[in-house]
């Protein structure tokens, strides 16, 4: 494995978890919090892949459910020098706030991230929901913490502190949203320098988000969500069949557009849900190509 750079800072430590397979080592890997993350006791059984042989594949392949996730942690995917952007992009993987989909909707995007000059910043948040609290707030105070320490160590990883975007699937699409949104104060009591920067991702990508709206309430936008003209700009991919339904990014696109939020809504005929970016017949798989010409077109990466 390559050797990681010394990034230590504000008491972090380098992170002890196994990551997936990927086709380079990240260049650095950062623990979140020092010592335990805000309001765990430690209950939790050891991390570990939850993939049974019975599970469905994904294009003909496995994927890495990973669970009982207690310490969460960053991994940067670094792009090839001369590819360089400086735009970097938290990827959140899903898993319905009980697993973490970490190749699947994790390590692959990243590399394709890097393959059009994008940094990638995979997120490996807390899972299972933490009893007595919201699915979300475990994984929103990782969420937030990860945008600052990103921000902090952005001149350390060639990144662009205005570029810093966030890009979630299914759960990990409602997280990258609530990102979007609750940003103006932490979720949890300030730890260093890291939680005095903005936690306001630039721009958002939300693949087959999940929880959006409430569809017992003639699906209204969820409370958490308070879309305003400071909503950073969207761009949102779904399949029509998705059981997720598809009202979940038509009725979030109609508050986005209500607050002059500047997005991008692309619904596919077919494909369901869980799909990534693994390519397949449903051309919802092509989302990738359509996401890369929203960041030209926003000056995020470079024009072919």
């Amino acid at each position: 494995m390559n050797a990681i750079r010394d990034i230590l800072a504000a008491g972090l430590i380098l992170a002890t978890a196994h990551w997936p397979a990927f086709a380079a080592a990240p260049s650095a890997e950062l623990t979140l919090w020092p010592g335990k993350a805000p309001g765990d006791k430690g209950e939790l059984e050891p991390e570990r892949d939850m993939t049974k042989e019975s599970d469905n594949l994904v294009a003909g392949k496995r994927l890495i459910r990973l669970g009982n996730v207690s310490k969460p942690s960053i991994a940067v995917y670094q792009p090839a020098p001369e590819k360089r952007t400086g735009t970097a992009v938290i990827v959140c993987p899903g898993g319905g706030y009980q697993i973490l989909a970490m190749d699947l909707e994790g390590t692959e995007v990243c590399e394709w991230l890097n393959s059009i000059g994008v940094t990638g910043v995979l997120l490996k948040y807390r899972v299972p929901k933490r009893t007595g609290l919201e699915k979300h707030t475990a994984a929103l105070q990782d969420a937030q913490r990860a945008i600052g320490l990103v921000r902090l160590h952005a001149a350390d990883w060639g990144i662009h502190t205005n570029k810093i975007g966030i890009l979630g699937f299914s759960a990990g699409g409602h997280l990258a949203a609530l990102a979007s949104n609750q940003y103006e104060s932490r979720t949890y009591p300030s730890v260093d320098e890291a939680d005095t920067l903005s936690c306001r991702p630039d721009f958002t990508l939300l693949i087959y988000p999940a929880y959006l709206t409430v569809k017992e309430q003639n699906d209204r936008i969820a409370a958490e969500f308070n879309l305003t003209s400071n909503t950073p700009p969207t761009f949102m991919a779904m399949a029509e069949d998705d059981p997720i339904r598809v009202e979940t990014v038509l009725f979030y696109a109609a508050g986005l557009e209500k607050a002059k939020v500047p997005l991008e809504l692309h619904v596919y005929p077919t494909g369901g849900h869980g799909y990534g970016l693994r390519p397949a017949k449903d051309l919802v798989t092509t989302w990738p190509q359509r996401a890369a010409d929203w960041m030209r077109s926003r000056g995020l990466i470079q024009a072919h």
